[in-house]
């Protein structure tokens, strides 16, 4: 039941990143912002529901589901990041199969 701390350790690895290797972009800034708005999700409603610090009887469930935040977190960041350069290739893509002309 401990699946928000998953998102919580990329959001510090992400935080000591940036710091170490001095990346102040606007784009890992807001990766961080995301992974810990999902992992302050996972701890209000752990809490409220009152099985906040409880490990589960499937361990490797909780952490699976972990990752699965995480990783959903990360590609909707992706996507709105990178939002006009996945326009672009799928443009030039289409342009070159001939789809979608006018």
């Amino acid at each position: 039941m401990v699946c928000y701390a998953v998102p919580l350790v990329a959001t510090l690895i992400g935080f000591i990143g940036r710091k170490a290797f001095h990346r102040d972009g606007t784009h890992g800034f807001w990766l961080n912002i995301m992974l810990l708005g999902g992992s302050v999700f996972g701890f209000v409603d752990h809490l409220w529901n009152g099985e906040l610090f409880l490990l589960g009887p499937n361990m490797v469930s909780d952490i699976t589901l972990g990752f699965a935040i995480t990783g959903s977190i990360i590609a909707s960041w992706g996507v709105v990041s990178y939002k006009a350069e996945i326009a672009n290739t799928l443009n030039r893509f289409s342009s070159q199969l001939g789809i979608l002309r006018k």
